[in-house]
């Protein structure tokens, strides 16, 4: 899967961090024991989670929860066809 750019310019053909953030929550809930373990470490519970899909504090957590575990930045990194470094930056923009 790779995540579509979102063209800011033709100089700067950047990702859209929502798109990046909700590719990568995808990533997180498609494996049945990493789903349950981001569920249990953020809190969230699945209804809680489809209402806040658009919510900039779901969507850190995503991030947070991927940021703080290497092998699965790494992965899912590989898996979207990003860098761990968009990823992060992902989030950092999520919360502005």
């Amino acid at each position: 899967m790779t995540i579509p750019k979102q063209s800011t310019s033709p100089d700067d053909p950047g990702i859209d961090p929502q798109t990046l953030i909700l590719a990568a929550l995808g990533w997180i809930l498609d494996e049945g024991s990493r789903a349950q373990r981001f569920l249990d470490l953020t809190g969230l519970d699945p209804d809680t989670l489809r209402a806040g899909l658009s919510d900039p504090a779901v969507l850190s957590a995503v991030v947070e929860f991927i940021g703080n575990h290497e092998p699965d930045l790494i992965r899912v990194s590989e898996a979207l066809a990003v860098t761990p470094e968009q990823v992060i930056a992902a989030g950092r923009e999520q919360r502005i």
